[in-house]
């Protein structure tokens, strides 16, 4: 390995970085490669000189690809932030560059707001920042700050979590909750479900922790309980495991409505009276002056508006 004292930018190909984010983020040389429009050979020879540079192996071969180190992944922040500043400064000399190609801005959400909102988010960068990639990547209130901090995501959409004092937020709305059961255990013009065929129903819980739902408290305080028949930590698993069944789910209205539309099941009010909750967008206070950022953090507030 090089003597790391020895090194300086004047001696860097700054390409190099352009592979490292590739490599880290495709964790495959072949892809990588693919993405810059390159040999997979050019991708190795690439590799073999950044590890020179950094003085660690950055990417270890495993069963599933390639596995970034711990130096890569401290790295990689740093690197991404560079290479997007290049990127804002090229926006800068021609406003009319489509600064948004090869760009891309992690959201971290449930799957119940991708559900609900994600098409349209799509749609709406589509319209005022073509070329720009979206990547959704499950998250939830418990965990969202410290995804944000690690930087695995860029902005989040939950219901809170963003209490640390780097990032910032603003509310999007508030949410409350409906019931999705298959039709056909309805009779025939049936809406609604009485509190006690609610509670005599088998129910589908969706949580990331599996026993405890806001339900389960809400019944709780009128001295009621109700039988979990399962619980799954993804929403979009509803329709299959509600079909055919007895089972009641509840959940947040927004996803409820979405599902309902797409899979014909049907959609009731929820008899037990269940507190609000706000929706929030969040981020890192550091990404404000990012014109991506902002642009992506405005077609959300849009979309939601």
């Amino acid at each position: 390995m090089n003597d790391m004292n020895q090194m300086n930018i004047a001696t860097i190909d700054l390409n190099l970085l352009k592979v490292f984010e590739a490599l880290h983020e495709e964790s495959s040389a072949s892809r990588a490669a693919l993405r810059l429009g390159v040999t997979q050979s050019a991708v190795s020879a690439a590799l073999r000189r950044l590890r020179e540079v950094y003085g660690d192996q950055l990417f270890v071969r495993t069963g599933r690809g390639l596995a970034p180190t711990l130096k890569a992944n401290q790295l990689k922040p740093v690197i991404s932030d560079a290479l997007n500043k290049c990127r804002q400064s090229l926006a800068m000399v021609d406003p009319t560059t489509d600064h948004y190609d090869g760009r891309s801005v992690t959201v971290g959400l449930s799957d119940d707001f991708e559900i609900a909102y994600g098409r349209r988010l799509i749609e709406e960068i589509a319209r005022c920042a073509p070329k720009l990639r979206l990547i959704f990547r499950q998250t939830h209130s418990q965990i969202v700050a410290q995804a944000l901090m690690e930087r695995s995501i860029d902005l989040a959409i939950t219901a809170g979590g963003f209490a640390e004092r780097l990032l910032s937020r603003q509310v999007l709305g508030e949410g409350d909750y409906l019931c999705l059961v298959d039709p056909i255990s309805l009779v025939e013009g049936q809406h609604t479900l009485d509190l006690e065929a609610f509670v005599t129903r088998e129910h589908i819980l969706v949580s990331s922790g599996g026993f405890i739902g806001i339900t389960d408290e809400g019944l709780a305080a009128l001295g009621l309980s109700r039988r979990v028949c399962a619980s799954t930590t993804h929403f979009a698993a509803l329709p299959h495991l509600l079909k055919g069944s007895q089972a009641v789910a509840t959940i947040p209205a927004h996803a409820a409505r979405s599902l309902a539309a797409l899979t014909g099941l049907a959609l009731l009010p929820c008899p037990l009276a269940l507190p609000r909750y706000p929706i929030e967008l969040g981020w890192r206070t550091s990404t404000q002056l990012d014109p991506v950022v902002l642009k992506v953090r405005e077609a959300i507030v849009a979309i939601f508006a």
